[in-house]
């Protein structure tokens, strides 16, 4: 995909999604605004990362207790429909293998086969993004 048709895919996906009105933090609004620009500029590990790091803003913003809770209780804990909790723990997991990188230099995949890495991380990026979407649109207002 190129430019314009990355944003074209996050302007379809708010159409799709967004029926009514939702309320954001500033916080949560500003990671949301980071993760489109990098998904849109094909930044797609960053779009990756920026985006569960909104979703669970958005979770903690809404559904968190008082106590700190991994991402998985707030998972867990909200009261989502299991399809969007499947789908989040799953962005969770992928995000994990990349943002706590076991070995380091397990890295031949990356060398001998960068076209292919690139292309997963392209998938999972529109993944995030819809999955971001379908979160922060799951208790709006009509």
């Amino acid at each position: 995909m190129n430019e314009e048709e990355r944003c074209n895919h996050i302007v379809s996906l708010d159409e799709e999604l967004l029926k009514g009105g939702a309320i954001l933090s500033e916080c949560c609004s500003f990671m949301i605004r980071e993760s489109d620009l990098a998904s849109v500029h094909g930044a797609n590990l960053t779009s990756i990362l920026t985006a569960v790091s909104g979703i669970e803003t958005y979770l903690r913003s809404e559904y968190s207790e008082k106590e700190r809770c991994s991402l998985f209780e707030l998972i867990d804990r909200a009261p989502i429909s299991d399809d969007l909790r499947s789908d989040l723990h799953k962005l969770r997991k992928y995000r994990n293998m990349w943002g706590h990188v076991n070995d380091p230099w397990d890295d031949q995949m990356l060398l001998d086969a960068p076209e292919e890495s690139e292309k997963e991380l392209e998938e999972i990026a529109l993944f995030a993004a819809r999955a971001l979407r379908k979160t922060i649109y799951e208790n709006q207002w009509v």
